[in-house]
């Protein structure tokens, strides 16, 4: 199948032409070389592999060649519209003869234009049968930038230092973890420790591999604009910025503190460098997990331990009530396949409870509340007096954390340690909500008074602060939050109809409706409840041609007849 990939926010240079089109595509021609590729299956394998490169001959197809010519006429044309040197060029000594301007020339000014982001090249191919890609890899190499050519600021502050990114995390069963690296700066080789800034841990580096596909290589070391794949990491994870040592990192944070602090008139200091990681929003869905018998408990944790490495937004922990472990992930497809791939890589037949929403609790009111604990275990009297005030957040954005403000006269009096053990049990309980034991978000708590005695311990008083806060909670106006999710919908305009009818029936939104080619895009806002099993209504509803995207939004306030309804299907009364 001929494919094109169309950029509608920049000018499109095509750069081939396709030779036959759908089950008849063979190959391409060249716009710039004018020659043509054309594919053949070797042994009865039509697998890409095998191809044929040849000039384009009038005698051989007199109507392509003369499309070829009117293709790159256009092409130097729009070029030159981008770039003032290849203008030049071709209005000095090309200009009555396009078709003797030499391809190189042509080729450096499309470079030129693509690294100046004016313009996109636009290749085809099949990815059925494997057809273009070896044109595509080759265009890569030729127009798309080497390493040394971008600028990464924050590599001024590394230098030739190491910096790397880590960016996938395969498991092996005889080698372990395989963490896959993108080195920025700096030369990786094997047998040397790399400090983790994420993690702050030093990691030693067995062995240094290329990959090419399913095979790899063993190299002895890799530079700038690789890519590598590691042996011997057992913290790295997907998003963590992998430099050579702590000290290196100090420095460079420091040389990037130095700078930041001239330049806004101030003496300052960066904490760490991080390379851009992979934004990971909070999972919307939720259910137990269970393995076939309680003997393989351990092996199911680590199942689940590695299956999280690999995947970062993949999130489990254990039910304090029940001690059942919970599976959280961003969708039913997402543990759908987590399920399968614990059976699949790690034998594990595991039973998933029903699927469920993860909704969040906030307050409505501002509520204060005290709680003492006095507690004599062994022959320390643990002894301690909490103070605290709750009230709605209304700043901007949505509050997961909770937000801790101290009053006047607590502030200056609180020791380091004392603050961290109050710090820890207000995050404590903000993980469970007093009405459905979810979350809670959007939440100022302010630390009034806290007294202890010179006896007690950090833990007693994180729990007298968990305690005084859960009685305040319990004393607010308590309010659920749903997801809210951004919908769009790609469907046929002769199925339209019942979509946007079983949408209304779903408590959806309606946004606008845009048309793109012969499909309509419904762009919606729909709460995440609602959509339990959508794939296969729409599937339904469009005969199978309808698709779907689902991005979390925020979460907005559940009305008072849903959220009693909610409560009471919890309690089983509904």
């Amino acid at each position: 199948m001929f494919i094109k990939y169309l950029f509608f926010f920049c000018n499109n240079c095509y750069m081939q032409l396709p030779i036959g089109e759908a089950k008849t595509f063979r190959g391409i021609v060249d716009v710039v070389t004018k020659e043509q590729v054309i594919w053949k299956s070797a042994t009865g394998l039509d697998d890409g592999k095998n191809f044929e490169q040849k000039p384009l001959k009038e005698a051989e197809s007199p109507d392509l060649l003369k499309d070829t010519i009117d293709a790159r006429t256009t092409l130097i044309e729009q070029v030159a519209d981008l770039d003032d040197e290849f203008a030049e060029l071709v209005l000095g000594e090309f200009s009555e003869d396009f078709d003797s301007l030499p391809a190189d020339k042509l080729h450096s000014a499309v470079r030129r234009v693509t690294l100046a982001q004016k313009a996109v090249p636009v290749f085809c191919g099949s990815a059925l049968k494997n057809k273009g890609v070896q044109p595509l890899l080759d265009a890569i190499t030729m127009y798309l930038p080497a390493p040394n050519e971008r600028n990464y600021e924050f590599l001024q502050w590394y230098k030739d230092d190491l910096c790397a990114l880590a960016f996938k995390v395969l498991h092996d069963k005889q080698r372990g973890p395989l963490v896959f690296v993108r080195i920025y700066s700096g030369t990786m080789k094997p047998q040397s420790a790399v400090y983790n800034i994420n993690k702050n841990l030093t990691e030693r580096m067995s062995r240094l591999l290329l990959p090419f596909a399913d095979q790899q290589i063993e190299i002895s070391s890799l530079t700038a604009g690789n890519i590598a794949l590691t042996v011997g990491l057992k913290k790295s994870a997907t998003g963590d910025t992998i430099v050579s040592s702590k000290a290196s990192a100090k420095a460079a944070a420091q040389k990037a503190g130095k700078a930041v602090g001239s330049n806004c008139g101030q003496t300052g200091g960066v904490e760490n460098l991080l390379l851009a990681g992979v934004e990971i929003p909070e999972p919307v869905f939720f259910c137990t997990i269970e393995p076939p018998s309680m003997a393989r408990q351990q092996d199911l944790d680590n199942a689940l331990a590695c299956l999280q490495r690999e995947d970062p937004s993949l999130k489990v922990k254990i039910d304090a009530d029940t001690g059942q472990t919970i599976l959280c992930g961003m969708g039913e497809l997402h543990i759908e396949i987590i399920h399968d791939r614990i059976k699949r890589e790690y034998g594990l037949e595991t039973y998933l409870g029903p699927l469920q929403v993860a909704y969040r609790e906030t307050i409505q009111n501002t509520v204060h509340a005290t709680d003492t604990l006095d507690r004599i275990i062994g022959e320390k009297r643990h002894q301690v007096t909490v103070e605290l005030g709750l009230s709605p957040w209304n700043g901007e954005g949505s509050a997961t954390a909770p937000v801790i403000e101290y009053a006047e006269n607590t502030c200056n009096p609180l020791q380091p340690e004392l603050r961290e053990a109050v710090e820890n049990g207000i995050h404590t309980l903000y993980l469970h909500g007093p009405l459905l034991g979810f979350p809670v978000q959007d939440v100022v708590v302010t630390v009034h008074a806290v007294a202890a005695n010179a006896d007690t311990s950090p833990t007693m008083i994180s729990a007298c602060v968990s305690r005084c806060m859960q009685k305040a909670l319990k004393k607010a106006d308590k309010q659920v939050l749903e997801p809210l999710m951004n919908l769009e919908i790609t469907v046929g305009e002769n199925h339209l109809g019942a979509v946007l009818g079983d949408l209304a029936q779903r408590r959806g939104s309606i946004q606008e409706i845009q048309s793109r080619q012969d499909n309509k895009v419904v762009v919606a806002s729909v709460p995440l409840g609602k959509m339990m099993g959508y794939s296969t209504t729409l599937r339904t509803l469009t005969s199978g041609s309808g698709t779907f995207t689902l991005e979390l939004a925020s979460y907005q306030a559940m009305s008072l007849h849903e959220q009693t309804a909610l409560l009471n299907k919890r309690i089983g009364l509904a």
